[in-house]
């Protein structure tokens, strides 16, 4: 007991198999992981208008270069958590790796738009398996004092990855044409691919009894995620009758999906993990979140330019503020998470979120470009501050053998925050500001954020709730 802990202590690998390996190169490999898996997402929309003129396609045609990016995450971000589980986690992350780094080459030289789609699918496969095995690793290859700090430095570099994407993009496509915003991604994969094979111990897989899967839970799952997912996107903000089917069959399939888990000997979701308050919470903060924060990226923009009269370049750049707060954030934060605590910080990070939320809900023309940064100052901050906190509280409680499917559920939360987000929030603000005028357009930026601060006020009992739970455990033990 004694070793373990001095070797958790010197920041080492506690697996007694493998050799001892610095955990300061093992947080560069998963830092770079997952600023790739962020700049996927951001990258290729910029590129958008190019491939339309390159494939002479409709706009409808092209967006599935993003949609099928996220969609291959959206489905398979809990099978790779359990996979990872089972094989072993430094396998599959170096798996995931090269599968990303081979689909963006794909990516680069499509002929036509149909492999470009395929390619981008495969892509969105490699960052799934990125973004969960990420979290698993901090949680099983940093010392829980540091805990928190690595998990600001992953937010921090997913911050960049998403900031960077749309700067980085257009450079690309002006100097190299649309084919350089996906070759990018090689020298990075391979460099990320070569520390992680270097730096990241082995192990983390589950006991023997334990390693069978679940093949059906599993295609039942990316089944009904791909229909929710679908649902949340088709159509642009308006629901009819395929979306509203979609949602039916995503009902359906959650329906499903509990009865088959109850019944298999070893399920893809331990169900009974949902008994656990304080996770169950935790998911479903974060989901809320990821929720609000959408809903502040797909609103901002439409404001900007009706409302303000700005430019086009400098809507990107006041929009540019939201993702930069972020990232100064993330690292403080978790410093801070180290010091304090994680369930401090999150009410925290949750209160600073409902101010801005609030902020947002009574912004007025006349307060100009310093009326929306200043409310982004404190949804940022408090978004960052909150990230990082969950992130540590959900992971450091995971069990060894589980924090695989843990860290996918966590992304799942979030990503399913983000897809409902962008429709939700887009539909508020459509059906609110009905016209394309100033005053509309206030409006509907004030009801939305209205909402926005309703939501982020559940999140914030939900957070008391655990801090609660928590030290009710405490107490107990």
């Amino acid at each position: 007991m004694t070793d373990i802990a001095e070797k958790a202590e010197t920041g080492w690998n506690d697996n007694a198999t493998n050799p001892a390996r610095p955990v300061g190169l093992a947080l560069a490999s998963l830092s770079l992981a997952t600023l790739l898996s962020s700049l996927g997402t951001s990258i290729a929309s910029v590129g958008l208008p190019a491939l339309m003129q390159a494939f002479g396609a409709s706009f409808q045609s092209v967006q599935w270069v993003v949609l099928a990016y996220l969609l291959a995450i959206t489905t398979m971000i809990v099978s790779a958590g359990r996979l990872a589980d089972i094989a072993g986690r430094r396998p599959l992350l170096l798996g995931g790796i090269a599968l990303y780094t081979a689909a963006s080459a794909l990516c680069a030289l499509a002929p036509t738009l149909g492999l470009l789609i395929a390619a981008r699918t495969a892509q969105g496969l490699g960052a799934a398996v990125m973004m969960v095995l990420t979290l698993a690793f901090v949680a099983g290859t940093v010392p829980k004092a540091r805990t928190g700090s690595a998990m600001g430095l992953l937010g921090a570099m997913s911050s960049i990855g998403t900031m960077l994407g749309p700067s980085l993009g257009g450079l690309l496509i002006a100097g190299a044409g649309w084919r350089a915003i996906f070759l990018v991604n090689v020298p990075f994969g391979v460099l990320a691919f070569a520390l992680a094979w270097r730096a990241l111990p082995a192990g983390g897989r589950s006991e023997p009894e334990s390693k069978a899967f679940d093949p059906l839970g599993t295609v039942l799952i990316a089944l009904t995620l791909a229909a929710y997912a679908l649902a949340m996107t088709l159509g642009r903000g308006s629901f009819g009758l395929l979306n509203l089917g979609l949602l039916a069959v995503a009902a359906l399939g959650v329906a499903l999906f509990i009865v088959i888990e109850l019944k298999v000997e070893t399920p893809l979701v331990r169900l009974a993990a949902f008994g656990d308050p304080v996770l169950s919470a935790s998911l479903a903060m974060s989901l809320i979140v990821a929720t609000v924060v959408m809903g502040q990226l797909v609103v901002a923009p439409f404001y900007l330019s009706r409302a303000l009269g700005l430019d086009p370049a400098t809507v990107g750049l006041v929009l540019s503020t939201a993702p930069l707060v972020a990232t100064l954030a993330a690292l403080p934060a978790g410093r801070l998470v180290d010091r304090f605590g994680a369930q401090p910080m999150m009410i925290a990070g949750l209160s600073s979120l409902v101010l801005g939320a609030f902020a947002m809900s009574s912004i007025r023309i006349a307060f100009g470009i310093p009326g929306y940064v200043v409310p982004v100052l404190a949804l940022s901050s408090g978004y960052a501050l909150f990230q990082t906190a969950n992130n540590a509280a959900v992971m450091s409680g995971a069990t060894a053998d589980q924090r695989g499917v843990v860290s996918g559920l966590v992304n799942l939360s979030r990503n399913l925050g983000l897809i409902t987000g962008a429709s939700l929030m887009g539909a508020i603000f459509a059906a609110a500001s009905a016209g394309t005028d100033a005053t509309a357009t206030l409006l509907g930026m004030q009801l939305t954020f209205r909402v926005a601060m309703a939501l982020a006020l559940v999140a914030l009992g939900l957070a008391v709730f655990c801090r609660r739970a928590a030290a009710r455990r405490k107490t107990r033990a």
